[in-house]
C-alpha cells in the first residue's frame, strides 16, 4: 500500500498494475479448507481494514463497523450456531443433493487466525437521505462493497477469506451483542492459507458451475436482444 495513496490523474494503470488487479479478482476464493494455524500480523489486518474503509458508500455514509473476533471460545460458540443453522437449512435442499451438501466444507471459523463480523449501522445516515430516499437499502449495499474491498485486498496480501452465511441472524446478534440498529452483513474467517484453489470449491465439488457471461448480457431492456459484438468479445476473452 502506498504511504499516501491518492486518486491520481485519469490515466489507466500500467500493465503490471492492471494485471495485479485482475489477478486478485480472478484468483480470489471463498476459503474454507486451507487455513494455516499461523497468526495474522496486525499490520496486515490494518491494511485490509483500511482498504475496506475506502469502499464506495452512497451519500458518503460509511455505515460499516468491524468486529474482530479472536477468542477461541466465542468462535466455538459461533461454530455451534453454524452447525445448528446448517441442520435447519438441510431440509430445504433438494433431496438428491442433500448427501453432497453434508460433505461440503462450508466454514473455517475455528481453523482461521481470526474472525471478522462486518456490520451496517443503519442510524449513521438517518439525518442525510442522500441516495437513500428512494432506495433505503443502499447502506446495506455500501457495506457489501466494504466486504469486497477487504476480500480483494486480502487476496493481494496472500490472506484467505471465507464468508459464513449459514448463521441465524438474531442468535449471532445476541452472541456478539450487536444492537438492533446495526445489521450483521458478513461473518468472515480470515487467515493465512496453504493455497488458493484453482477453482471455487463449490464448482470443484460439482455443486454448481460458472454461468456463461454472454448469456447474462442484455440490451436496453431486461432480456433485450443485441450487443452481439460485445458478447463475442466476452466469449473470446473468457
Amino acid at each position: 500500500m502506498p504511504e499516501h495513496p491518492t486518486a491520481g490523474d485519469g490515466e489507466p494503470f500500467d500493465q503490471t498494475a492492471r494485471d495485479a488487479v485482475y489477478r486478485a479478482i480472478f484468483s480470489r476464493r471463498d476459503v474454507r479448507s486451507h487455513f494455516l494455524p499461523d497468526p495474522l500480523d496486525d499490520a496486515v489486518l490494518a491494511r485490509l481494514l483500511i482498504a475496506a474503509h475506502h469502499a464506495p458508500s452512497v451519500g458518503y455514509m460509511q455505515p460499516w463497523n468491524f468486529i474482530v473476533i479472536r477468542d477461541n471460545l466465542r468462535r466455538q460458540q459461533v461454530r455451534d450456531l453454524f452447525l445448528a443453522a446448517r441442520e435447519q437449512e438441510l431440509p430445504n435442499i433438494a433431496e438428491e443433493r442433500q448427501a453432497l451438501y453434508r460433505k461440503l466444507k462450508l466454514e473455517g471459523i475455528c481453523e482461521s487466525a481470526l474472525n471478522l463480523c462486518i456490520t451496517c449501522d443503519r442510524r449513521r445516515s438517518e439525518n442525510s437521505p442522500l441516495g437513500r430516499w428512494h432506495n433505503p437499502q443502499m447502506d446495506l449495499y455500501s457495506t457489501v462493497c466494504a466486504v469486497q474491498n477487504f476480500w480483494l485486498a486480502a487476496r493481494a496480501e496472500g490472506v484467505g477469506v471465507g464468508w459464513v452465511s449459514i448463521l441465524e441472524t438474531q442468535a449471532l446478534r445476541e452472541l456478539l451483542q450487536i444492537p438492533e440498529h446495526a445489521v450483521p452483513v458478513a461473518y468472515l474467517c480470515v487467515g493465512r492459507v496453504s493455497e488458493f484453489a484453482p477453482r471455487p470449491d463449490l464448482e470443484a465439488r460439482g455443486w454448481a458451475k460458472r454461468l456463461k457471461l454472454s448469456d447474462l448480457i442484455m440490451s436496453e431492456t431486461f432480456s433485450g436482444a443485441g450487443e452481439a459484438a460485445l458478447k463475442e468479445i466476452v466469449d473470446r476473452t473468457a
